[in-house]
């Protein structure tokens, strides 16, 4: 078995009342819980951009299991810290209850809502990032250039979040569509090299679009603060289980791109285009309804592509013996189609936008 990457997982929730709607409390959460870590880091609750959210991140971990035991433990931290303030956290990328988002008081965020107008008021998603470890800048960018056709169906598999302001999106992830605002957020072009990724990056900075480079919000990019390719195409998923999947998954990803380059082979140039669509397809239907296969670029069948996925990353996965994990986890999320799917049954069956944050709340647990 080969040496495996270290991959940790970030994980942002709704903070909700008694009556599942969204409420302003993260910063009372983390005070009243001994968690305030404004400044971040591993194993600790942070703040996100709202005040009705908090996020999550595990430690860098080699083991699948140890991952597990931790996107676990972290959303028992964050229901603790709510717990104390009458509040719940729920993994919901979108509230189904209409709301009024509150931007954290912090200068940054401030400066941020006023830039951006109503792209930062509604930004009141939750998303989960996977950091998995990379040897430098060089084998980093390798890695992005070649993962990217592959990102739209990882975000098909989190998809969770089909309602918005009250009413039903036809998207399996409208979270996707309300990120896609922000300037820098998408796919990216091959670089080819890492002074050509960073001078992409002080170009979009010297636009004075955004605010610094920490608002470079690429699909996968280099984290600014941990030696990790970090990839952000991801709804929270409501089940703790798909969290694990899809950082098995990038995992694979980045090993199977890393294991490319070295070997020479040359990163595909499909044009952002392609890419932009294809994830516009996955947030639309999700696991529901068609994929763009990256093998053809022409649509098929979620399982199917699904299957091409673990099929490309499957001698990665079979030498960090994940494979059997991934492929019971793959078949628990068929099971029960996704949190999307599981939010439009659970309203199906009440018509309640509150009984679907009922429900969520103990799958974010279970």
């Amino acid at each position: 078995m080969t040496e495996p990457r270290t991959m940790g997982v970030e994980e942002e929730f709704l903070l909700v009342g008694p009556d599942g709607s969204p409420v302003a409390k993260a910063q009372e959460a983390l005070a009243a819980s001994g968690n305030d870590n404004r400044e971040g880091g591993t194993g600790a609750l942070e703040p996100e951009f709202m005040e009705e959210q908090l996020e999550t991140a595990t430690h860098p971990h080699a083991s699948l299991t140890a991952l597990a035991a931790e996107i676990r433990a972290g959303r028992a931290r964050a229901q603790d810290a709510a717990d104390r303030v009458d509040a719940r956290a729920v993994a919901l990328a979108t509230s189904p209850i209409a709301f009024t988002g509150t931007t954290v008081s912090k200068l940054r965020y401030q400066q941020a809502r006023r830039v951006f107008g109503m792209t930062a008021r509604e930004q009141l998603t939750s998303g989960c990032h996977v950091h998995v470890a990379v040897a430098d800048d060089a084998e980093g960018v390798a890695v992005i250039d070649r993962i990217g056709p592959w990102l739209p169906t990882v975000m098909a598999l989190s998809t969770n979040s089909p309602f918005w302001q009250g009413e039903d999106t036809d998207y399996a992830s409208f979270r996707s569509q309300v990120w896609t605002r922000w300037p820098t957020a998408g796919p990216t072009r091959r670089f080819g090299t890492p002074q050509a990724y960073h001078a992409a990056i002080e170009a979009l900075v010297a636009t004075d679009t955004v605010l610094d480079q920490n608002m470079v919000f690429f699909d996968a990019r280099l984290s600014p603060r941990y030696p990790t390719v970090e990839v952000r195409v991801m709804d929270v998923c409501l089940d703790p289980d798909t969290a694990t999947l899809i950082a098995a998954l990038v995992r694979g990803l980045v090993e199977t791109a890393a294991r490319e380059a070295a070997d020479g082979h040359e990163a595909p140039d499909h044009g952002v285009e392609l890419l932009r669509t294809a994830a516009w397809r996955a947030g639309r239907s999700g696991l529901a309804g068609d994929l763009v296969s990256p093998l053809t670029w022409r649509p098929a069948a979620a399982h199917d592509v699904v299957g091409q996925l673990v099929a490309h990353v499957r001698d990665a996965l079979v030498d960090t013996d994940d494979l059997r994990v991934v492929t019971d986890l793959l078949g628990r999320l068929w099971s029960t189609g996704g949190g999307a799917a599981q939010q439009r049954a659970w309203f199906a069956q009440t018509g309640d936008l509150h009984g679907i944050v009922e429900r969520a709340l103990k799958v974010t647990h279970s």
